[in-house]
């Protein structure tokens, strides 16, 4: 990784959209510190502190809501935005075509009504966020709370904005970027609370070295499951065209073990959620209690029962939408390929399928497995497990690994229109 990265040093565009990346991620840290007015910012801190959905909620956010700035929400209405526009995809055959079949035209279009849902999910999720810390108010009239509702939407709306801007004039994905920037800010924040309770004796030297050693076993174990992949082997047929003879050569089709990359975790992380804001639009504490809160506890064996399962279901269902074996099928079958042993067509597309299957559900039960050990680790310790947490380190690795790969493609490609030229 280090070595591709010094490589695209040497390349000035590359370069360029290096920094210009960076000095997103500078310009989004400086405005997760300021603040939206008319709150107690230490009440909010001291809150969020304590752990649970809004420790959740802070770490996504990269700190913006225990500072209670205006990118409190970061990109989380996007995210849910793109959740729900995913599933009605899935029952509805006009938005399934136009993600299809729609071209640059079907993908422009769904990205206009993601941002449509996105405004309108910020002016919830905004409106639930004051319902949570209404009482840190300073002034609970009307306007105040309104110019909070906006401030907030604003923000999370300049993130999204960000966002883009990241994806098109820098590298990587821009909102996956802002949520590992997020992350990554609150791991020093975690290694400070554990040493403080180490000095103070709430942890225990043993303890803090086995939290150390698991983390690096856990970052191996999730680095094994992006690198690796099941090929399925391809002959191509010769054809002689003219006096030319094609093909006759042997490739693979290399599929992921981990097809989704880190999105099933974000998903599901994003969905744990839901319960507790909606539960702030209720007077009375029974949702709250019996749901919400159990939901959101990653102490709690409910939380991580239901972390797990979303997990495998988001797996299952990004992987489901985004790879179509039987349009491989057609392809190989197009251009003279075949799998050994396998009839080409529509054999090929359910053999391929089976494959997939094959390699989905453990991978999605590993990923589960990774994510929800922190939890039960760290449960009777201090420290928040989403400091250390699987779910972090997932985030951090699927993210870092998709920005050096989309590097060395960029590379790559750079390279061969040297080449032609």
């Amino acid at each position: 990784m280090f070595e591709t990265l010094r490589k695209a040093f040497r390349l000035p565009e590359l370069r360029n959209r290096i920094f210009f990346t960076l000095l997103m991620f500078v310009v989004i840290r400086l405005g997760s510190y300021i603040p939206v007015p008319g709150i107690d910012r230490a009440a909010v801190a001291q809150l969020v502190g304590q752990g649970g959905f809004l420790g959740l909620l802070d770490l996504f956010s990269g700190g913006g809501i225990a500072n209670f700035s205006i990118f409190s929400l970061s990109v989380l209405p996007y995210i849910n935005a793109s959740i729900i526009l995913e599933l009605l995809g899935s029952v509805i055959p006009a938005l399934e075509e136009l993600r299809k079949e729609g071209g640059k035209e079907g993908q422009r279009k769904i990205a206009k009504y993601t941002r449509y849902l996105t405004l309108g999910l910020g002016i919830i999720e905004s409106f639930g966020v004051v319902a949570i810390f209404q009482k840190y108010l300073s002034n609970t009239g009307f306007f105040t709370k309104l110019l909070i509702v906006l401030s907030l939407t604003a923000g999370s709306y300049i993130v999204l904005w960000f966002g883009e801007m990241m994806t098109e004039k820098g590298i990587g994905n821009g909102v996956s970027l802002i949520i590992f920037s997020g992350i990554v800010s609150r791991i020093p924040v975690g290694l400070a609370q554990a040493f403080r309770l180490t000095q103070a004796q709430s942890l225990s030297i043993l303890g803090l070295v086995g939290g150390i050693v698991g983390t690096l076993v856990l970052l191996l174990l999730a680095l094994f499951a992006y690198e690796g992949e099941r090929k399925i082997p391809v002959q191509y047929a010769k054809r002689v065209v003219g006096r030319k003879v094609y093909g006759g050569q042997s490739t693979y089709i290399p599929l992921k073990l981990v097809q989704a990359g880190v999105l099933p975790i974000i998903f599901a992380s994003t969905v744990l959620m839901f319960p507790a804001t909606v539960s702030q639009f209720w007077s009375t504490s029974w949702f709250y209690i019996k749901i919400a809160q159990p939901l959101t506890n990653s102490a709690t064996v409910v939380h991580n029962v239901v972390f797990a399962v979303l997990i495998v279901f988001f797996t299952y269902f990004y992987t489901e939408i985004t790879y179509d074996p039987a349009q491989i099928a057609d392809d190989l079958k197009k251009y003279g390929g075949y799998v050994p042993g396998v009839r080409p067509g529509e054999a090929t597309a359910q053999y391929i399928k089976n494959v997939l299957d094959r390699i989905v559900l453990p991978t999605a039960i590993f990923l589960a497995f990774l994510a929800i050990v922190p939890n039960i680790a760290m449960r009777n310790q201090q420290i928040p497990a989403f400091a250390f947490g699987g779910t972090s380190l997932l985030i951090i690795i699927g993210v870092a690994l998709e920005t050096v790969q989309e590097i060395e493609a960029y590379m790559m490609m750079r390279h061969y229109k040297g080449f032609m030229k």
